[in-house]
């Protein structure tokens, strides 16, 4: 039942094949959106942003933290996972990086089970690995566990 990630050159928000299909992402824990793959997002859709900005001003109320997704529907059959897995903006190039392995790892395990409700392929760019300064050698793994060994269909896109 489990699957290889698939890898391709392409823009992860026009992802390829048939069917249900979630782009996932990583965001920050600081209410920050704008810099990153979040900007390649706004420009297709402005839900994505909106939500995210919305679930993090009602925090108090909602499950808004490291390891939550909140699913964005952006077409009939394309979803947006916003997955917090960032703490804060590294804000010099010399400050610790951001990311949080053990909150993607959570992210990507309840992704797993809104991608099999779903029927959706999930589609991504080496999350975690830009702007939150995180290794695609310790990120991989978790995609691998979390996603394509529950025989999730993941698609990882570079751009050319």
């Amino acid at each position: 039942m489990s699957k290889e990630i698939a890898y391709m050159c392409g823009d992860a928000t026009r992802p390829f094949g048939q069917g249900s299909k979630i782009i996932a992402h990583v965001c920050n824990d600081a209410g920050g959106w704008g810099a990153g793959f979040v900007g390649a997002l706004s420009r297709r859709w402005p839900q994505p942003e909106a939500a995210y900005r919305q679930w993090y001003r009602n925090r108090a109320a909602n499950d808004f933290a490291l390891g939550a997704v909140q699913l964005v529907q952006v077409d009939d059959d394309l979803w947006v996972a916003n997955m917090i897995g960032q703490h804060g903006i590294r804000r010099r190039p010399s400050a610790a990086a951001p990311v949080r392995y053990e909150a993607i790892d959570q992210a990507l395990a309840s992704l797993s089970e809104r991608a099999s409700a779903l029927a959706a392929s999930v589609h991504m760019p080496r999350i975690g690995c830009g702007l939150a300064g995180g290794r695609w050698e310790k990120i991989e793994p978790l995609i691998a566990h979390r996603l394509a060994g529950q025989g999730i269909s993941v698609t990882v896109y570079d751009l050319e």
